[in-house]
């Protein structure tokens, strides 16, 4: 029987009233509640991968096994037919997790962004209008900097590497500070995640494509057009989406668009409606459960198997479960472990590993690391906290409830934190075997860690001086 944690259920026949204004606030607090513990939690681990890629990468002798690993190729192969190919050539194992296990991961994401457009902190233009324009602070501000820095250089095609917010990496620091930081503050951070997610998303579809196949993305389009029918036919099955969506992947991968995108367009397409309402989910549960009522219940207790007529109502239960939660809601819930505790730590292991021991201190301080670690402390900083300034005194959205300008301000601090999409976009930026652009990802990922690093650490020793001492967060303590 499937299971969700994001409905829970009346549990009377009578007609449900239209929630209160008040119920709709609290709704919306427990799904964001669900989402920071999982982002949270995943941070954490991923906070402890990177640090072990980077002690692996630096240990002689050992790193050689290290990096000669992601080189080696990887095949799903029918005749002559391997899936994880990219215009007939195989995939590495590097290309594998860049290209196809983070499509998993944009898909994820995409469903993330769709549940929050419907039922959460997007979905109320008055909630989402302050982050969202924080979230365009922090996307300009760093890109002009870097800019700045990069113009007339070999690496000014990086720009968007800096504007991104690691919404795992970000809440994993928060949640050191426990049950101190106001969760609408947390909410704060998680809704200007997601749309530099968006932003993200945008802009390695319209300037990381190669040159376009035509056909192959025509066909691509015609599948997603096919789930989209499925979605208003109230197609349940996850594996109708799953799997054509794997197909829509594979003609991103070999069409010039980034395959990446499949995964989000394809989350896009996956229905939020249930077939069954709550109230005849709760129907079919009653209606069942009295057939039960009706035996004897020492009966009951004695008996080891059941009657095909009790497996009947049984599955009859599980059936209606199965229709009462929606594709969209299952695959999120049963896709987060596996994101952020295999696909994402993996991707920073395999990115993160850093060879440092032959890399002078004094290039930490110029070049394309310098850009980075500027922009994303000082940019992301300033970007957030001034267009969220600007929003506030100009009386277009309220301030997050229970905060200070201390508070926004140290939080800004911790949007700084770039990593996962930001090592993501430096590879599609500088993805190239020469020496030269192998030099700049390397400093480029320098910069990503030790920037990340800085704004995580200064950021949360602002929080501990800004925050009340003692934890006052009453939406938590219900939970």
């Amino acid at each position: 029987m499937k299971n969700t944690t994001y409905s829970t259920f009346p549990v009377n026949n009578q007609s449900q009233p239209e929630p209160s204004g008040e119920q709709k606030h609290r709704n919306v607090f427990y799904t964001a509640r669900l989402s920071l513990k999982r982002h949270a939690s995943g941070g954490n681990v991923l906070i402890a991968v990177t640090v072990l890629a980077l002690i692996i990468a630096n240990i002689p002798g050992i790193n050689q096994y290290y990096f000669n690993f992601w080189e080696q190729k990887i095949a799903l192969q029918i005749g002559h037919f391997n899936l994880f190919s990219h215009s007939g050539h195989p995939m590495s194992m590097l290309d594998f997790i860049n290209d196809a296990l983070m499509a998993i991961f944009f898909f994820s994401i995409g469903l993330e962004i769709k549940r929050e457009i419907l039922v959460g902190e997007l979905s109320s233009f008055k909630q989402a209008l302050l982050p969202i324009i924080a979230a365009i602070g922090g996307m300009v501000m760093p890109v002009m900097i870097y800019l700045i820095f990069a113009h007339g250089t070999p690496y000014s095609g990086g720009a968007a590497i800096p504007m991104a917010t690691d919404i795992a990496f970000s809440l994993g620091v928060l949640s050191m500070l426990g049950k101190r930081v106001p969760l609408s503050l947390k909410i704060f951070l998680t809704t200007l995640a997601v749309v530099d997610d968006i932003g993200g998303i945008i802009v390695i579809a319209l300037f990381y494509s190669t040159h376009i196949e035509g056909m192959l993305l025509l066909v691509a389009f015609l599948l997603l057009g096919v789930l989209l029918l499925g979605s208003v036919l109230r197609i349940q099955n996850n594996w109708f989406y799953l799997g054509i969506g794997a197909v829509v992947w594979f003609l991103f991968l070999n069409s010039g668009i980034h395959p990446t995108i499949a995964g989000v367009l394809v989350a896009f397409c996956v229905p939020a409606k249930p077939v069954f309402a709550p109230n005849n989910y709760i129907k079919t549960i009653r209606a069942n459960i009295r057939r039960f009522n009706a035996e004897d219940d020492k009966l009951l207790n004695r008996r080891s198997i059941l009657s095909k007529d009790q497996m009947n109502w049984l599955k009859q239960i599980e059936s209606a479960s199965d229709k009462v939660i929606s594709p969209l809601q299952e695959l999120e819930d049963s896709l987060h472990s596996t994101v952020n505790y295999i696909i994402l730590p993996l991707f920073a292991f395999a990115n993160a590993g850093i060879f440092l021991l032959n890399t002078p201190a004094s290039s930490i301080f110029e070049g394309i690391s310098i850009a980075i670690i500027i922009a994303l402390v000082i940019g992301k900083l300033f970007g957030i906290f001034i267009f969220s300034w600007l929003t506030v005194k100009l009386k277009l959205a309220p301030m997050p409830e229970g905060t200070n300008w201390k508070m926004m301000f140290s939080i800004a601090m911790l949007g700084g934190i770039g990593f996962t999409v930001s090592l993501f976009i430096a590879n599609l930026s500088f993805g190239g075997n020469t020496p030269e652009i192998t030099s700049m990802l390397s400093h480029a990922k320098l910069g990503i860690v030790i920037g990340s690093l800085l704004a995580g650490l200064i950021g949360w020793i602002l929080l501990h001086r800004t925050l009340p001492a003692d934890a006052n967060n009453p939406e938590e303590q219900e939970s």
